[in-house]
This record gives C-alpha cells, structure tokens and sequence, in this order.
C-alpha cells in the first residue's frame, strides 16, 4: 500500500476490509495486463499456425474430430483436404446391429472418393462379420479408378467375411486395384476368395515393387498360383500362407539366384478334418532356402491332431518360431529338439499328462539359440525345469510358464523354484498364474 501511494495510485478507501482491498487490486491488476494484449491476438494465433504444423496435429486426431475441426476456419479446411493428410486412411465398415466398433460415416466415404481418392497410397479395410460390411468395402474398392495403392489391407475383425461374399464381385474389386496400382509393395488378403488368375494380374502389374504377401486361409489358389507370384516377384522379403501351397518347388523359387534374401516366412499348418493328409518338405529344399536367405525367420503355427504330425520334423527344418497351438504328443516335441536347430522362440499349449522333463532338456541342449519358451497345459518337475533353464542361462529372455505345469518333487516346492530359476536367469522370475474370475 505504501509502494502504490508513492507511485501516485489511488489509495484504497479505508472502508474496505483487508479481503475486498486485495480483490479489488488483483482486479486492477488484471485490466491492466488485458489491455496490453491485442483482444484477438489468441484467434490470430491459431488461425495462422502453418499448414505444416495443422497437417501435423490433423493426423493425431480421430476421423470424426479431424472433419469438426475443417468447419472452424478456411485454413483449417484447406488442411482438412490437404492431399498429405488423405495418403493413409482405414475404412470402418460395421453393422450397428452386430457390432459395437464405430464405422466411418458414409457421407465422409463418398467425399472421400470423390475428392481423394487419387492421393490415397496406404489404404486398409476392417470389416466385421457381416456379409454386408464386406460387400461394402468391395463397393468402396471398385470405385478406386484413380489411385494407385501402394499397401492394402482387408482385415475381419471376427469371422472371415469376405468369404461369405460372392467371388465375382470380390475378384471384380480386387483386380481394379491391381490394375490401376502400379507399385504395390504391401498386399494383406487373409481369409479372402483370391484365386489364381487375380494373382497373375497382381503379378502383371505389380511384380516389381511387391514386397510383402500375406494370404493364409486362401482356398481358391493353388501351388501353381503362388509359384507364379515367387517366379516373378523377386523383390518379395515376407509371404505368409497356409501347407498346402508349401512346396518344393516354391522353396527352390524363393533361393534362385535372381530372388532377394527372403527375411519372413510364416506357415499356417491347420487340419480342416482330423486324418488329414500333409505332404513332405524334402530336405534339400529347405537347405536350398537356407544357403540363399541364410538369415530368414520360418514362424510354423500347427492346429493339428496328435496323430497328424507324422510327416514332420522327421529331417532337420529351419524353423525359428514354433507354436503348437492344439495338444502335441511327448514323441513330436522330442523330434523338435533333435531336428530343429534354428529354434528361437517355441509356444507349446497342451500336452497331456506325462511330463516334458527329457524333452525340455533336448531342446535346451539342441536348440542353442532358444531365448523363448512357453508352456501351459504341461507337466514338468521343477528339478527338470531349473536344470532347463541352466542350461539356457540368460539368453531366455521370455519365459512364460503357468504355475500348474510345474510338478514340485524332491528337490524343489513351488516356494523354492522361483528363487533357484531367477538365480540362473539374472533376474527375478515368477510362474505365471491362471486368472481367477
């Protein structure tokens, strides 16, 4: 109050109380710093901000808030439609009456066609489990003209839909993007109606930039039709398919000379009927892929029957991940540690109710680059188990057992293992437990 009298300010009227004089200066003060600053300089500020930057904040913001925010001002419309911002783009296609996920709104997917369709390059659809989700994103696929896609993408998010679409339309829709495309390096088309003649067209016009061929649960190409793609594509570094285009000949493809390294390739061995028969991978072949692609991961998912894996593991595979993701026999899991040297990563369900104790110390002692492992309906004895792990030491880098497949025995309880097995890791380590609901 003294500082305020001696720069000639009003003196506060004495009336007032401590309280009212302290709100009534916090006031003043607050007027005064208002009227330094210009009223609209906030809006000038966000209304001018670069387009770079919009674009940049654009791209963070979901569909629905981005199209908002194009109504608040001209520049951030002009970023709205900014060909840079439309490159990417996922269509949501659901039915509200089966489905709990969001959909983009069809009036932004007809504005979408018409206006961007052209910039559009990384481009996926997710489906629901409707045929009419499917069928609309085969619609939306049809009508690009005048884009050329450079990723694709067709996801069900539940059951495969796009299987229960008829085949001429989806073929129709799916060779105007191969056609109009001309660099495709991405295609990712599991558990769809492709067949052998949409592939020779994806080859005739995209064989030089495809790169990555996802198609597991294909049933309309043959071994022919994929060996097509592996003959002319020979920039393809990732494939993903089920056993049954695995040959011989596609290996030998996949190793000739005029073929990049191959760094993913992944197999899908499902049993459609129990009894079912599987051909044999020879072993040459499999040493042909080595020699030439002396790097690439082989990631094998088996849903077989027990009595179905006669024509595996027999001779020495390069496999490097391995799920079983149904119960696989004591005799099969011990061929894997004989023959299956590559091994990095193994993934075992079930088995039944005979321990794993001389098979886990096979694999550890075969399968010298093991650094992951999991177990769930298994039976190992804890000395069995901490001896496995010595033998890895800390290169397990994952190990994810449930607590119910250890088999305490005279060496070890359940309250000593997880002391004894973190000693040999580095770290602390614990058995996973079964969630109780």
């Amino acid at each position: 109050m003294k500082r305020m009298k001696e720069e000639g300010s009003s003196p506060v009227p004495s009336s007032l109380s401590p309280l009212d004089s302290c709100k009534k200066l916090r006031r003043e003060a607050g007027e005064e710093s208002e009227a330094l600053v210009p009223s609209k300089a906030v809006d000038c500020e966000w209304a001018c901000l670069p387009q770079e930057l919009l674009l940049h904040i654009f791209q963070y913001l979901p569909l629905l808030d981005r199209a908002f925010a194009s109504q608040v001002c001209r520049g951030w419309n002009q970023a709205f439609h900014m060909p840079e911002l439309w490159r990417c783009f996922e269509f949501e296609l659901n039915q509200p009456a089966s489905s709990y996920l969001k959909a983009t709104h069809p009036d932004l997917i007809k504005q979408i066609i018409k206006r961007h369709s052209n910039h559009l390059q990384y481009v996926s659809f997710k489906v629901d489990s409707s045929t009419e989700s499917a069928e609309a994103a085969c619609d939306i696929l049809s009508q690009l003209v005048n884009c050329s896609l450079k990723t694709l993408g067709l996801i069900s998010t539940a059951r495969p839909s796009f299987m229960e679409v008829p085949k001429s339309h989806f073929i129709s829709a799916l060779t105007v993007v191969f056609v109009n495309s001309k660099s495709l390096s991405s295609l990712k088309i599991d558990d769809t109606p492709v067949d052998d003649p949409s592939l020779k067209v994806l080859v005739a016009n995209n064989s030089d930039t495809l790169k990555l061929l996802k198609m597991s649960s294909c049933p309309h190409v043959s071994p022919a039709g994929i060996l097509c793609v592996a003959d002319q594509c020979h920039g393809l570094r990732e494939l993903a398919l089920n056993y049954h285009l695995l040959s011989d000949e596609l290996l030998l493809a996949l190793s000739s000379e005029k073929h990049v390294h191959l760094e993913h390739l992944r197999i899908d061995v499902v049993s459609e009927n129990p009894g079912q028969h599987f051909h044999t991978i020879k072993k040459s072949s499999w040493d042909a892929m080595v020699r030439h692609s002396p790097k690439f991961n082989l990631v094998m998912y088996f849903f077989l029957y027990e009595d179905e894996f006669g024509p595996f593991f027999n001779d020495e595979i390069p496999v490097t991940h391995l799920y079983f993701g149904r119960s696989v026999s004591k005799e099969v899991l011990g061929r894997v540690g004989l023959h299956c040297p590559r091994l990095v990563e193994l993934v075992v369900c079930a088995n039944g109710l005979r321990p794993l104790d001389e098979e886990l110390i096979r694999i550890a002692k075969h399968c010298t680059q093991l650094s992951a492992i999991g177990l769930g309906e298994c039976e190992v004895s804890c000395s069995a188990f901490v001896e496995f792990v010595k033998m890895c030491g800390r290169r397990l880098s994952q190990l994810s057992i449930m607590e119910e497949v250890l088999i305490p025995d005279h060496k070890y309880s359940l309250d000593e293992i997880h002391w004894e097995v973190s000693k040999h890791l580095g770290r602390v380590w614990f058995p996973d437990m079964m969630p109780t609901w």
